[in-house]
């Protein structure tokens, strides 16, 4: 090194070159941090885990430095011997990850499936052959697959029942439970949840009205004893059954599937199996014998075989009976001072309690509403009971889903309108629903604290009103519709979408309107907005003086507030009842009218008038909030704006010509020509194309691509879909569209198209072939030309694999160092500094 070079130092140990340790310049970067050592780089490297300067963002540079022995090229020996190696290890991980795929895919599974039919058989022989059916190969695929679905309820239950311990040890267990704990006063709320607004998955109506008086606390909930005062020295006070062991070691997923190549694995396949077993048997068995017996006693199987799910309203009966004898276990532990047996058994009927609860509010409510929904809609489809009744006895399980997942959609789209109305009325208004944005919000804390009877009330007046909802939005509509209309119902669906963005906000901005008006024509402005009014009701004063929602605003009460809630309540039945009636009869209309001119006279499924009913009120709404909305700035601001949004539209058409309809229907067409006509149509028929059907198999293949393409590494095409997506359509850029993905993709899928088409066509007459053979060529040039094309990847891929084995072998037997290397900014080159190197 020269003098200038001497005295720069490194950017990390600020020491300077040597020359057994020389400075580099292997980035971009200049003035004191240019220069560094190569082993401070690599220190950092290794601390930092990155391949490039965090400065200048320029990727480092290693060049390998081989022994002076290696030879020019590596003899077959090496490589031979290089290949064997990585033979052998790629057959050691086969076999142990087919271990473990056999382990946990196979024989989990299994297990569990045959234990559960065991014990499920009723047979004492079942369980002296268990062994022997554990190793029969019987319905092993069918078994196999019960099993995964048992497996999961399993470790389900498992998990909810650590994740319910932890809610007891962090949100406070029942007061009847606590051992220490001092008798309650006579005001002293009976949980922590108590008092707040009572959350619950029916989302549904709070039972207790503010206006009544507050209940004493209940020390003991469900009837079960208070917990007597410790004596002293009594040794058990210092028991807790809520602290379970928790694993010893810090486990991760890889070493507990097998996965990082150890058989430590097999110990938790052992204690999965015992952890199954043992769900099964507490959880499953003795419920459903439990009920089973109960059933038997009085008589009422008929009755239960009657409902076509005698196993799971068995098992419910059984969890209910349960829970009385926890609650008389609990009872009578308690007046023989049993202080650990009275608080297992606490624990025991809060995990029964909270399943029960869960059950009924995820379950069976959605599952009524379900079923009220179809009952109530009968003659809009021009059924009746008795079509229901066979629906249900062909496929029970099928019917009960569906009515509980149409159920379920009802109650979320309810408990999103109630939290519309929260943001648009004064708080304080909707007292008596809950609210489920409050961050206090916990049902399960609910169902610990609070006793039974009151989950049930609740419960009961949900029914009330949710079912009541429906019969004035569906019911009674129907009727008035049948009663005015009488050619418009039923609605023909015998034959064989996101909401928009700007849904929410219309709906939004039509309840405030119709809120506003209704508030200023009853003089009830005040109590439904926030500040507008001054002083504060009685009733909301009670409730805060209870623990209740705060956020409660001051109101102006007027004169016959009483009459007038009524008649709010009133016109707001009747606004429902014209919705309803409105969005029955409007869209339908609509979608009709709009179907004549294409279907005329044909019968079309109401799925599709409705829904493109639908969009035409959408795109007309839509259509009118914008123009209103760009006629305050003026006739100029609006020509300017109809000229962008047409170019726009103009723009969003051609490209939705190429991408959604070009690109798909060439795609579709190849691949009816690749795969579907070379299976389905012998050589002696000739192929029918249908470009519709071609043309939707293209835009599902055509997504599939797309969706592939987005998840694999990056690529010129993932750049440009990305790309597209990042810009939108408000920004859609067409020259780059039609010039980055829409030409070279249709270039290749016609060429695809084009070039066996010749060959077949043009090339292969030339060759004086009989025509049987012209037209086996042109039946198999597609499928022949697109082998050819993978079999030319697989190779391309093993030759790189290949380059890769020989430079790892080559690597590990000559490879002494790595020298870092120079960044040369005249010429914009890197250079290897060789000479002072140094191996690492």
């Amino acid at each position: 090194m020269d003098t200038a070079e001497e005295a720069d130092i490194c950017r990390v140990c600020r020491s300077e070159g040597s020359q057994e340790k020389p400075l580099f310049h292997p980035c971009v970067c200049t003035g004191s941090i240019k220069f560094i050592h190569q082993e401070c780089l690599l220190q950092w490297l290794k601390h930092s885990r990155k391949e490039y300067c965090e400065l200048c963002k320029h990727r480092f540079a290693f060049t390998p430095i081989y022994s002076p022995d290696m030879p020019s090229r590596l003899p077959v020996q090496d490589i031979f011997a290089g290949l064997v190696t990585s033979i052998g290890t790629a057959i050691r991980y086969w076999f142990h990850y087919t271990l473990v795929a056999f382990a946990w895919l196979g024989v989990v599974p299994l297990t569990a499936c045959r234990i559960y039919k065991c014990l499920f058989t009723g047979s004492v022989s079942s369980l002296l052959t268990l062994p022997l059916d554990m190793l029969s190969t019987q319905n092993l695929l069918a078994d196999c697959l019960q099993g995964c679905f048992v497996v999961t309820c399993t470790l389900c239950a498992f998990i909810s029942l650590v994740w319910l311990r932890e809610q007891i040890v962090h949100g406070g267990a029942p007061q009847w439970l606590e051992q220490n704990q001092p008798p309650l006063v006579p005001n002293q709320q009976n949980g922590p949840a108590a008092a707040n607004e009572v959350p619950g998955a029916n989302a549904g109506v709070n039972a207790e009205a503010a206006a009544e008086a507050p209940a004493p606390a209940d020390p003991a909930p469900d009837g079960l004893p208070p917990a007597d005062p410790p004596e002293a020295g009594q040794e058990d006070l210092n028991w807790n059954a809520l602290e379970w062991d928790r694993a010893a070691e810090e486990l991760t997923w890889e070493r507990m599937l097998g996965l990082d190549g150890s058989l430590v694995f097999l110990e938790h396949v052992f204690w999965v199996v015992s952890l199954n077993t043992l769900v099964i048997l507490v959880f499953a068995f003795c419920p459903y014998h439990i009920g089973h017996f109960s059933v038997v006693g009085l008589g009422f199987e008929d009755y239960i075989k009657a409902s076509h799910f005698d196993g799971l309203v068995t098992t419910i009966l059984g969890y209910i009976l349960l829970a009385g004898n926890l609650i008389l276990f609990h009872a009578f532990a308690s007046l023989v001072r049993f202080q650990r047996c009275r608080r297992l058994v606490g624990v025991f009927y809060i995990v029964v309690k909270v399943s029960l609860l869960v059950v009924m509010e995820i379950g069976l409510f959605p599952l009524i509403c379900g079923w009220w929904l179809d009952i109530c809609s009968l003659e809009m489809f021009d059924a009746t009971l008795k079509d229901r009744k066979q629906s249900f006895d062909s496929a029970p399980g099928t019917t009960m889903f569906l009515h509980w997942l149409v159920g379920m959609v009802y109650v979320f789209y309810f408990a999103s309108f109630i939290l519309l109305l929260r943001e648009v009325l004064r708080p304080g208004v909707l007292w008596f629903l809950r609210n489920l944005n409050d961050p206090d919000f916990n049902p399960v804390q609910e169902m610990i604290h609070l006793p039974i009877y009151r989950h049930l009330r609740r419960f009961i007046l949900s029914v009330v009103v949710f079912g009541s909802i429906v019969l004035l939005m569906l019911w009674l509509p129907i009727r008035i519709i049948k009663l005015l209309l009488p050619n418009f119902l039923p609605y023909n669906v015998m034959l064989y979408s996101d909401a928009p963005g700007h849904t929410r906000q219309w709906l939004k901005r039509l309840v405030h309107a119709w809120t506003f008006t209704t508030g200023y024509m009853l003089d009830l402005h005040s109590y439904l907005f926030p500040g507008l009014g001054e002083g504060l009701h009685a009733a909301h004063q009670a409730i805060l003086q209870q623990g209740g929602p705060i956020g409660f605003q001051a109101y102006h009460r007027p004169v016959d507030f009483s009459l007038k809630i009524v008649l709010l309540v009133v016109f707001m039945c009747v606004t429902l009842l014209l919705a309803s009636l409105l969005c029955l009869i409007l869209p339908v209309f609509a979608g009709r009218w709009l179907m004549s001119f294409w279907m005329g006279s044909a019968m079309v499924h109401e799925l599709y008038t409705a829904a493109s009913g639908l969009y035409i009120c959408w795109l007309s709404i839509r259509a009118a909030t914008v123009v209103l909305s760009w006629m305050p700035q003026g006739r100029t601001i609006i020509l300017t704006k109809v000229h962008e949004w047409s170019l726009m539209i103009l723009k969003t058409l051609v490209v939705a010509v190429l991408l959604a309809g070009v690109i798909p229907l060439l795609l579709g067409l190849l691949f009816e020509l690749v795969i579907v006509a070379p299976l389905r149509v012998q050589l002696d028929q000739t192929p029918l194309f249908y470009p519709w059907q071609d043309w939707a198999l293209g835009v599902l293949h055509a997504k599939i691509i797309a969706a592939i393409t987005l998840m694999g590494p990056q690529w010129w095409l993932k750049t440009v879909i990305e790309q597209v997506y990042a810009n939108g359509i408000r920004n859609i850029d067409l020259h780059f569209i039609v010039r980055g993905l829409a030409t070279p993709v249709i270039c290749v899928l016609l060429l695809s198209l084009s070039v066996p088409y010749t060959i077949s066509i043009g090339i292969t007459p030339l060759l004086g072939v009989t025509p049987e053979m012209q037209t086996l060529v042109e039946r198999r040039i597609y499928p022949l030309l697109m082998m050819v094309v993978i079999l030319l990847a697989v190779l391309f891929f093993q030759i790189r694999q290949f380059k890769r084995l020989y430079e790892h072998i080559k690597n590990d037997k000559y490879l002494v160092g790595q020298c870092l290397v120079n960044y040369e900014r005249k010429n914009g080159r890197r250079m290897s500094t060789s000479s002072h190197s140094s191996p690492s």
